[in-house]
């Protein structure tokens, strides 16, 4: 079988894996703060014998877009949008520390300050933040978490902690199939932010564009289908070469 038919298959399955990343996107168009997923394909020349025009295709992984989503006006007093860089350290399900945009924010029955998706928000020391009962609760542009015992006035609000914010760009993290972000190196983790780091009352919507996402969806689409189309050529080739290669014999 001449190897043409491995590159058109090659392509046609980093076409449907692409598809598959595109589809991930539009299904978090409306998730807080989600960052799209960004899909690319490398080539590299089919090692043996043949034509240098034999190139097989591959999904790699680009990474994520790092540009900002929407940033949308709620007024809650614990709903944060982070700062360019800035991003939530949280503890996700096996115990380790993962970082996340998601400020929309919320206290459990037991006092514990979580994500909208029930990731534990972590304080400066990396313990999970706990925040005693109070009549109101204020988070400060770096972070800092006051509050207003219950029964007090506002002459008796103080402070119970500091959010666990770290400054790091799109090269120092990596997307985890929890949908959390970690230190691409774990020997070297973000640095703990400073200074203002946070808009309170906002929080930062998907920054997938839905309209784009579903072009790209049909040109996939288009080029998978071409590539399908070349594998049946190439089959039917195939297969008209036999029967001529039987009625010479």
């Amino acid at each position: 079988m001449d190897k043409g038919l491995y590159v058109a298959m090659t392509g046609a399955r980093a076409s449907l894996q692409a598809q598959g990343t595109v589809s991930h996107n539009l299904a978090n168009v409306d998730t807080r703060g989600f960052k799209a997923a960004l899909a690319a394909t490398e080539s590299f020349r089919i090692q043996g014998q043949g034509l240098p025009s034999r190139v097989a295709s591959v999904l790699s992984d680009a990474g994520f877009d790092s540009r900002p989503g929407s940033q949308i006006v709620t007024g809650r007093n614990l709903d944060v949008s982070m700062a360019a860089n800035r991003w939530l350290t949280v503890q996700a399900a096996d115990g380790s520390q993962a970082f996340t945009r998601n400020g929309e924010l919320a206290i459990t029955a037991n006092g514990m300050l979580v994500t909208s998706s029930g990731q534990a928000v972590l304080d400066e020391a990396g313990n999970p933040m706990a925040v005693p009962p109070a009549q109101s609760v204020d988070i400060g542009s770096d972070g800092t978490v006051s509050v207003i015992p219950q029964g007090e006035g506002p002459q008796a609000m103080a402070m119970v902690g500091r959010l666990r914010i770290v400054d790091a760009g799109p090269g120092q993290l990596t997307r985890g199939p929890d949908g959390l972000m970690r230190a691409t190196d774990p020997l070297l983790p973000p640095a703990i932010a400073v200074g203002e780091s946070l808009t309170v009352g906002t929080l930062e919507g998907s920054n997938v564009n839905a309209a784009t996402a579903l072009v790209q969806m049909i040109q996939l689409q288009r080029q998978f289908e071409m590539q399908v189309k070349v594998i049946r050529s190439g089959d039917d080739m195939a297969q008209s070469s036999n029967s001529l290669l039987r009625l010479g014999g």
